[in-house]
């Protein structure tokens, strides 16, 4: 008589996707030229003008960042709160007539949804901003939101994904991150996270471990689970 034992795949399980984290501007909402064109008609009534070049210094924030930027770069007699205060409410105004989504993106945040993806919103706008743009994005779409304002140290730094990683239980290893900034990706990158760049505004170049592509409709959760196992 013989016994049969059972095959035992000896072989380690790839990891698996445990939560997908999502910048907002410029990556689920077309509003990079909404920002530049803020800071352009804001920087006019302080009586300067930007430069088209300083566009890519600027986008992706922080808000402190770009202001203390645009600042030194005119000469403006303002203060780094002031005019941060004067861009915020001017966006406010101006995302108040509505957000154009970028392509791809109501289709990824329905299928995360449907299959039960924990998904975070983490973006160096503040609360208010965020609050407002969620209206268009659908707050159902996520688990939680992490916003600029909130937090000591936000994108470059990776503080902002190790939070939203930390509040939802994932191993920032096992997150995949979609983000449209060299800021955002930086962020994401020094979390451990697992990264793809959709370039919006200015390039993003190509380094290990770092999948670019050139639209949000290449991204579906097939490829975002990719990320995780290496596939890609």
């Amino acid at each position: 008589m013989t016994s049969t034992v059972p095959a035992v795949d000896t072989r380690s399980a790839a990891p698996a996707l445990q939560a997908v984290l999502l910048d907002m501007d410029g990556t689920l909402v077309d509003t990079e030229g909404f920002w530049w064109e803020v800071e352009v008609a804001v920087f006019e009534e302080l009586g300067h003008q930007l430069l088209e070049e300083w566009r890519e210094v600027v986008v992706g924030g922080p808000m402190t960042r770009s202001a203390a930027f645009l600042i030194k770069a005119t000469g403006a007699k303002i203060a780094v709160a002031e005019l941060s205060a004067l861009l915020n409410a001017r966006f406010s105004q101006m995302i108040g007539r509505g957000v154009p989504l970028m392509p791809g993106a109501r289709r990824l945040l329905a299928e995360l949804a449907a299959h039960g993806v924990p998904t975070a919103l983490v973006s160096a706008s503040h609360r208010h901003i965020i609050d407002r743009v969620l209206h268009t994005l659908g707050p159902q779409h996520f688990t939680l939101t992490v916003a600029g304002d909130e937090i000591e140290r936000t994108k470059p730094h990776p503080d902002p994904y190790l939070l939203a990683a930390a509040r939802l239980g994932a191993d920032p290893a096992r997150c995949a991150v979609v983000e449209d900034t060299l800021t955002g990706v930086t962020a994401a990158e020094a979390a451990g996270c697992r990264v793809v760049a959709v370039p919006s505004v200015a390039p993003i170049p190509p380094a290990a471990g770092r999948t670019v592509v050139g639209s949000l409709e290449e991204v579906d959760l097939s490829f975002l689970r990719g990320l995780v196992t290496g596939m890609h």
